[in-house]
């Protein structure tokens, strides 16, 4: 009896240190920093504007490790699900169309909206705690691809005093409201102007015509009214232009007097800011009698809405 009582201690120490060993060997698992969107975006803020919007992200951050500042007595084991860039991807989208963004409606017409991530990361300091910071750029090109909306930051911080190091649940709530607040803070209502056509040009003093039919001016109705005395005048019209943005362009015939027609602008690179700088020249003439030409400022065509003119011709001798 004792001798089998001294193999049972023998194999219960064996099998002890057999475990202790093994627990030594298994490979501890790293601490999840999880993100995820924590905010609510305002819901259909921004239904029914004329263009869409298309999201591109750069991931621009100068140190992309996720904790830069750890301090602790012990190094901080950790990953990062999903990745920054194809969480703020993810999640933006989700944002966007939630606001009531139309969310890649039109390629041709698709004003872009670039992200930038400068800063990405939550810290822990010994008697602050954890402390999450976003930082992002946001920049806003048309549908030709040309900046219409400078680069300007948007910055999310929120710090947790009570949470150890290591409680990543922390870490994870902490850089998720500061994400959260990032968002908060871009000027959504200056993105929104972009893609609402203006009432009037004046509101879009900028805004080039380009043929798309996305901008006030072209959508803007013009009376014409041309007549002659005698009647039955051929009526033509050109533009003359002593800026760059606006080509000088050819004659183009309208139709003989009297000529009446609501049509609207389709002059390329117009302008209401550089309208001051065109002309449309009416050209009238008939078999017989002097041609007779007559100039309108652009601008004040644009503010009357309107080009009107009579040809008092005068016979040739």
């Amino acid at each position: 009896m004792r001798k089998i009582s001294i193999i049972s201690i023998i194999f219960a120490l064996i099998f002890s240190v057999s475990c202790t060993t093994s627990r030594r060997n298994e490979p501890v698992q790293p601490k999840m920093i999880s993100l995820e969107l924590v905010k609510e975006a305002p819901a259909n803020k921004y239904i029914n504007l004329d263009y869409g919007i298309r999201l591109n992200i750069k991931d621009s951050r100068a140190n992309k490790k996720m904790i830069q500042l750890y301090d602790a007595s012990y190094s901080a084991d950790y990953r990062v699900d999903p990745e920054v860039k194809d969480f703020v991807d993810d999640s933006l989208r989700k944002y966007i169309r939630d606001m009531g963004f139309a969310l890649e409606a039109d390629v041709s017409t698709d004003y872009m909206l670039q992200i930038i991530i400068k800063e990405f990361h939550v810290d822990y300091l010994s008697g602050k705690g954890w402390t999450g910071t976003v930082m992002l750029d946001v920049e806003i090109y048309d549908h030709d691809r040309k900046i219409v909306y400078p680069r300007t930051g948007a910055t999310g911080r929120f710090s947790d005093s009570s949470g150890a190091p290591n409680n990543f649940a922390a870490a994870s709530r902490v850089i998720n409201e500061a994400y959260g607040r990032a968002l908060e803070a871009i000027d959504w209502d200056r993105v929104a102007f972009f893609l609402h056509r203006a009432s009037s040009p004046k509101n879009e003093a900028n805004k080039q015509v380009s043929g798309k039919g996305d901008t006030a001016l072209e959508h803007l109705t013009i009376h014409w009214a041309i007549n002659s005395r005698p009647q039955g005048a051929d009526c033509s019209w050109r533009v003359k232009s002593s800026t760059p943005d606006v080509k000088n362009q050819n004659e183009r015939y309208l139709a003989p007097t009297p000529y009446e027609s609501t049509e609207t602008f389709d002059i390329k690179g117009l302008t209401y800011n550089n309208a001051g700088n065109i002309q449309v020249e009416v050209k009238c003439t008939k078999a017989g009698y002097y041609e007779q030409k007559k100039v309108f400022e652009i601008l004040s065509v644009i503010d009357e809405k309107e080009i009107s003119a009579m040809f008092i011709l005068v016979k040739e001798e």
